[in-house]
Protein backbone atom coordinates (compact mmCIF):
# COMPACT_ATOMS: atom_id res chain seq x y z
CA UNK A 1 0.00 0.00 0.00
CA UNK A 2 2.83 2.45 0.41
CA UNK A 3 4.98 1.07 -2.91
CA UNK A 4 4.84 3.72 -5.88
CA UNK A 5 3.43 2.19 -9.00
CA UNK A 6 6.78 2.12 -10.66
CA UNK A 7 7.91 -0.12 -7.72
CA UNK A 8 5.48 -2.86 -8.31
CA UNK A 9 5.70 -6.18 -10.08
CA UNK A 10 4.20 -7.09 -13.51
CA UNK A 11 1.62 -9.29 -11.15
CA UNK A 12 1.44 -6.61 -8.19
CA UNK A 13 0.49 -3.75 -11.52
CA UNK A 14 -2.10 -6.37 -13.09
CA UNK A 15 -4.12 -6.58 -9.30
CA UNK A 16 -3.90 -3.20 -8.84
CA UNK A 17 -5.17 -2.19 -12.34
CA UNK A 18 -7.67 -4.66 -11.44
CA UNK A 19 -9.10 -3.61 -8.07
CA UNK A 20 -9.42 0.09 -9.48
CA UNK A 21 -11.36 -1.26 -12.78
CA UNK A 22 -13.84 -2.05 -10.16
CA UNK A 23 -13.95 0.04 -7.27
CA UNK A 24 -16.87 2.19 -8.56
CA UNK A 25 -18.87 -1.49 -9.65
CA UNK A 26 -19.35 -0.83 -13.18
CA UNK A 27 -21.85 -3.58 -14.88
CA UNK A 28 -19.26 -3.62 -18.10
CA UNK A 29 -15.68 -4.39 -17.64
CA UNK A 30 -13.63 -4.14 -20.67
CA UNK A 31 -10.24 -6.18 -20.55
CA UNK A 32 -7.69 -5.79 -23.18
CA UNK A 33 -5.01 -8.46 -22.94
CA UNK A 34 -5.12 -7.79 -19.09
CA UNK A 35 -2.32 -10.79 -18.59
CA UNK A 36 -0.23 -10.20 -21.51
CA UNK A 37 2.43 -9.23 -19.52
CA UNK A 38 2.78 -11.78 -17.22
CA UNK A 39 4.64 -15.09 -16.12
CA UNK A 40 3.05 -18.25 -16.49
CA UNK A 41 2.56 -18.97 -12.94
CA UNK A 42 1.42 -15.05 -12.25
CA UNK A 43 -1.49 -14.87 -15.11
CA UNK A 44 -2.60 -18.13 -13.63
CA UNK A 45 -3.26 -16.91 -9.88
CA UNK A 46 -4.34 -13.71 -12.17
CA UNK A 47 -7.28 -16.28 -13.81
CA UNK A 48 -8.40 -17.25 -10.39
CA UNK A 49 -9.04 -13.74 -8.70
CA UNK A 50 -10.35 -11.99 -12.26
CA UNK A 51 -13.16 -15.07 -11.74
CA UNK A 52 -13.26 -14.59 -7.72
CA UNK A 53 -14.05 -10.63 -8.76
CA UNK A 54 -16.48 -11.45 -11.07
CA UNK A 55 -18.41 -14.17 -9.30
CA UNK A 56 -18.71 -11.16 -6.54
CA UNK A 57 -19.35 -8.63 -8.24
CA UNK A 58 -20.50 -9.48 -10.92
CA UNK A 59 -19.82 -7.46 -14.28
CA UNK A 60 -20.32 -8.39 -17.73
CA UNK A 61 -16.59 -8.84 -19.04
CA UNK A 62 -15.60 -8.96 -22.56
CA UNK A 63 -12.38 -10.34 -22.46
CA UNK A 64 -9.74 -9.55 -25.51
CA UNK A 65 -7.38 -12.13 -25.57
CA UNK A 66 -5.01 -14.45 -28.19
CA UNK A 67 -4.51 -16.99 -25.94
CA UNK A 68 -7.11 -19.80 -26.79
CA UNK A 69 -6.19 -21.36 -23.43
CA UNK A 70 -7.22 -18.35 -21.46
CA UNK A 71 -10.37 -17.65 -23.59
CA UNK A 72 -11.75 -21.56 -22.97
CA UNK A 73 -10.48 -21.12 -19.03
CA UNK A 74 -12.20 -17.80 -18.40
CA UNK A 75 -15.14 -16.98 -20.94
CA UNK A 76 -18.81 -18.02 -20.93
CA UNK A 77 -18.44 -17.30 -24.81
CA UNK A 78 -16.02 -17.27 -27.25
CA UNK A 79 -16.46 -15.12 -30.65
CA UNK A 80 -13.33 -15.48 -32.89
CA UNK A 81 -13.22 -12.29 -35.56
CA UNK A 82 -12.14 -12.84 -38.95
CA UNK A 83 -11.61 -9.47 -41.11
CA UNK A 84 -13.69 -8.02 -38.51
CA UNK A 85 -16.33 -10.14 -39.26
CA UNK A 86 -17.79 -12.77 -36.55
CA UNK A 87 -16.30 -15.80 -38.05
CA UNK A 88 -17.14 -18.31 -34.38
CA UNK A 89 -19.12 -18.05 -31.47
CA UNK A 90 -19.31 -20.82 -28.92
CA UNK A 91 -20.79 -21.08 -25.59
CA UNK A 92 -18.34 -22.42 -23.13
CA UNK A 93 -20.40 -24.25 -20.63
CA UNK A 94 -17.78 -26.13 -18.61
CA UNK A 95 -18.95 -27.85 -15.26
CA UNK A 96 -17.01 -26.88 -12.02
CA UNK A 97 -13.00 -26.04 -12.09
CA UNK A 98 -12.20 -25.31 -15.85
CA UNK A 99 -9.09 -27.94 -16.43
CA UNK A 100 -7.24 -28.10 -19.59
CA UNK A 101 -7.24 -31.68 -19.59
CA UNK A 102 -11.04 -32.04 -19.71
CA UNK A 103 -12.48 -33.47 -22.60
CA UNK A 104 -14.93 -30.52 -22.68
CA UNK A 105 -12.20 -27.94 -22.56
CA UNK A 106 -10.25 -29.87 -25.27
CA UNK A 107 -13.07 -29.65 -27.48
CA UNK A 108 -13.81 -26.30 -27.53
CA UNK A 109 -9.80 -25.67 -28.00
CA UNK A 110 -9.38 -28.01 -31.09
CA UNK A 111 -12.64 -26.10 -32.90
CA UNK A 112 -11.17 -22.87 -32.05
CA UNK A 113 -7.64 -23.48 -32.98
CA UNK A 114 -9.24 -25.06 -36.40
CA UNK A 115 -11.20 -21.58 -36.89
CA UNK A 116 -7.86 -19.68 -36.56
CA UNK A 117 -6.30 -22.14 -39.02
CA UNK A 118 -4.23 -24.09 -36.81
CA UNK A 119 -5.81 -27.21 -37.54
CA UNK A 120 -2.70 -29.21 -36.89
CA UNK A 121 -2.04 -27.62 -33.77
CA UNK A 122 -5.39 -28.76 -32.39
CA UNK A 123 -4.45 -32.19 -32.42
Amino acid sequence: ERAWPRELSGGEQQRVSLARSLVGEPDLLLADEPFGALDALTRIKMHALLRDLISRHRPTVLLVTHDVDEAVALADRVIVLDDGKLAVDIPVDLPGERDPSQPAFQRIRRTLLTALGLAETAA
